[in-house]
């Protein structure tokens, strides 16, 4: 996903006491650090997105652009505070509502993922990767009935969506796995042996 450019006229509008060159000059910035993000330079993207946020603390734009920085260093923690920033200010953003979905997926919750992955689906629900998306915290929280109509909700929008049949099969297997498990548990022993073999056990 691309930084989010940024308008000079957007910041001379929003500082009027600031001057022109000095616009200028954190314009340079803000545009340097996003040719370094494009770049995969992440480190002097950073550094340089600071600065802007440092000039110009209630910049959006920028802490959207960092948290991205901070997601592809892997540094979530990071990431999640400036998304969640952007989306106080920007409750319906969809790009940081998804992003920060995306990095609350990566550190295993998936309660966190799959309720912004929500909001984002009623924003826009043509959102394809976003049901997949869903669909993966979903399986991570054991709801393997709604995993699979996540899935199947990809694959009614696209058809050839070889990933969507496959984890809509790891879906149904996890929900078979659940349901031996509890006739093993009730003293099933044809259950038992199903749950064996489910499982690659001999």
């Amino acid at each position: 996903m691309k930084p989010y450019a940024l308008s000079i006229f957007f910041l001379i509008l929003t500082t009027a006491s600031l001057t022109f060159a000095a616009a200028q000059d954190i314009q340079t910035v803000f545009d340097r650090a996003n040719e370094s993000f494009n770049e995969g330079q992440y480190d002097k993207a950073i550094k340089d997105y600071n600065a802007v946020i440092s000039q110009y603390p209630d910049l959006i734009e920028a802490y959207y652009n960092r948290g991205m920085a901070y997601y592809k260093k892997n540094m979530l923690d990071e990431a999640i505070s400036d998304l969640s920033r952007v989306i106080s200010a920007r409750p319906k953003q969809v790009d940081a509502l998804n992003s920060r979905g995306l990095a609350y997926l990566k550190k295993g919750d998936n309660e966190r993922a799959a309720d912004d992955f929500t909001k984002v689906i009623a924003e826009n629900p043509r959102l394809v990767e976003t049901y997949y998306n869903r669909g993966i915290a979903y399986r991570g929280m054991g709801k393997h009935d709604q995993a699979i109509e996540d899935y199947d909700k990809v694959l009614s929008m696209r058809p050839s969506d070889t990933n969507a049949y496959n984890s809509r099969g790891i879906a149904y297997l996890g929900k078979a796995t659940a349901d031996f498990k509890r006739a093993c548990e009730m003293g099933s022993q044809n259950a038992c042996e199903n749950l064996k073999e489910i499982s690659g056990k001999k």
